[in-house]
């Protein structure tokens, strides 16, 4: 989980000082550097959309493997006694 946390930390600061070092040194002009950073800003918001569903499907498949596996348990403390 800190693995996760510092992957996504030192991927909000990569893009922060991109998007910055892209604004100052951009060939574009204002506005079509502006359509590029929200196309840009949608297309990186899916992704993290994704990656965040895709962790919560996880989270939810270990916490029904937990579950099933305590029940596991608790049937064969109950047999032994």
């Amino acid at each position: 989980m800190k693995n996760e946390r510092k992957v996504f930390t030192a991927l909000g600061i990569g893009l922060a000082a991109g998007a910055v070092l892209g604004v100052l040194f951009a060939p574009r002009k204002g506005k079509e550097t502006r359509e590029f950073l929200f196309k840009r800003g949608t297309k990186l918001t899916g992704i993290f959309k994704n990656k965040i569903h895709d962790g919560q499907r996880k989270l939810t498949s270990m916490k029904e493997g937990f579950r099933d596996n305590l029940n596991h348990i608790s049937r064969k403390v109950e047999e032994v006694l």
